[in-house]
């Protein structure tokens, strides 16, 4: 250690950082070097009669800044022990396997994106996705975009500016991140027009609005994300499009989290999916990728060739496609539930049918190992999708009088732990938490009843 009272220069620092740069650009060293030169100046400022430290120390804590900057950058891993399967706070759903390698590859690699194999000149934009669900919906065609909201904002852009979009009162929902669909109607161009009540609407309450308007679109939304009860009645999708499609309106529907298969098979309530509505009269049907799909975040489209096709050339579509790693990482999903794989392979489905005799083995296993107590949960869907419904789980109770700070010793850990607080207690459930994390979710336990 030195005793001037003034810190090395920048260039110091720098001439002992390159020396282990390890490829580095040099103007991320000239900041590193920068920036621990600028903190030893303030120590020395704030520390009366203190001396310098050397350049070589300096130089340490350069390099303990870039490699800081470099794990800020990594993404925070988390393993999700809230029971809640698709939460959109951590990013709704975990990926399957394909998904991922397919990703990775497309990232890696140029792809034959808009180019045609056979003549070499540019081609349709790359349609296995797409032609995905057409095989797995019934549908003529079918588009993908980035996200749900913005399929369903391309869709009832089909009314034209200024031209009515025929919603019921019951359905003008807020859809999550505090998107609203008068919003979206609006944003589109297109006019709204309400039609019946908040609970009760029926198919004639849309024959007026029709009559007096000649044409457009009528959106169904599907109430994913809430459910009424009590004095409630909603309108049959067929009789809907019957009377749409006489005064020359088009029937888009909405059905938010979507499903490819029959959710009822998992003694659940059954959820639509887009086929029934197609074959019920809709013309569009609009869903997520990343909820009960269990995929990368996508909006899906499907519906009449001629409608989706004019979707495809509005000018807003090309803002809200998605790029080569997202339509790889959603075609490998979509070929899952083609090849009858999808219950074994996409996580989400894996979680929902895991029997809660493997959940109480792997409970009683964990609270052995940790000294905790195993305990029955119950794990919700989340993210949109099938609101009320519970799933009968197991998992871990971690009782203490510092909850929170044990919860927060479990989210700041690495990996990140996040799970939820009941009567006083720290919950982990298991419904939400892959088997080959458990080693993982044992240490991160551990450090945290330890801290």
């Amino acid at each position: 250690m030195t005793t001037a009272s003034r810190p090395p220069s920048v260039e110091r620092v720098l001439a002992v950082l390159r020396r282990s740069a390890d490829g580095r650009d040099p103007a991320a060293l000239l900041d590193a070097a920068r920036s621990a030169v600028a903190a030893e100046r303030d120590r020395l400022a704030a520390e009366t009669g203190a001396g310098a430290r050397s350049p070589e120390l300096l130089a340490e804590e350069a390099a303990a800044w870039l490699d800081a900057r470099d794990r800020a950058a990594e993404p925070p891993l988390v393993i999700n022990a809230t029971g809640v399967l698709i939460h959109t706070n951590l990013g709704r759903a975990a990926w399957p396997a394909v998904a991922i390698e397919a990703a990775g590859a497309a990232a890696a690699s140029a792809l034959l994106l808009e180019l045609d194999a056979d003549t070499g000149r540019r081609g349709r934009r790359y349609r296995a996705a797409e032609d995905l669900l057409v095989d797995l919906t019934g549908a003529q065609d079918a588009l993908v975009t980035n996200n749900n909201a913005a399929a369903v904002a391309l869709a009832v852009g089909l009314a034209g500016r200024g031209g009515p979009v025929v919603v019921s009162r019951g359905e003008l929902v807020e859809i999550g991140g505090g998107v609203r669909i008068p919003e979206i109607i609006r944003r589109a161009g297109a006019r709204l027009v309400e039609v019946g009540t908040t609970n009760r609407t029926r198919a004639a309450d849309f024959e007026a609005a029709l009559e007096e308007r000649r044409a457009g679109v009528v959106l169904r939304v599907h109430r994913s994300n809430f459910r009424q009860e009590g004095f409630v009645e909603d309108p049959d999708l067929e009789a809907v499009a019957g009377l749409a499609h006489a005064h020359g309106a088009i029937v888009v529907d909405d059905l938010g989290s979507g499903a490819l298969l029959d959710t009822a098979r998992f003694g659940l309530p059954h959820e639509p999916e887009p086929r029934e509505r197609l074959a019920a009269g809709a013309d569009i049907v609009t869903f997520s990728g990343d909820k009960l799909v269990g995929g990368p975040q996508a909006g899906l489209v499907v519906g009449r060739h001629d409608l989706v096709d004019r979707i495809r050339r509005d000018p807003l579509a090309r803002a809200m496609r998605p790029d080569k790693v997202t339509l790889s990482a959603v075609a490998a999903t979509l070929g899952l539930y083609r090849s009858g794989r999808a219950v074994e392979e996409v996580p989400l489905w894996r979680a929902v049918s895991a029997p809660v005799s493997a959940l109480a083995t792997r409970a009683a296993a964990l609270a052995t190992r940790t000294g905790t107590l195993a305990i029955e949960t119950e794990a919700t869907f989340g993210g949109g999708a099938l609101p009320g419904v519970g799933l009968p789980s197991r998992g871990l109770a971690l009782g203490t009088r510092r909850a929170d700070a044990l919860a927060k010793a479990l989210r700041t850990g690495r990996p990140a732990v996040v799970g939820r607080i009941e009567d006083r207690r720290v919950i982990l459930d298991l419904r939400t938490v892959e088997p080959d994390r458990d080693d993982d979710l044992a240490e991160a336990i551990a450090r945290a009843l330890a801290a």
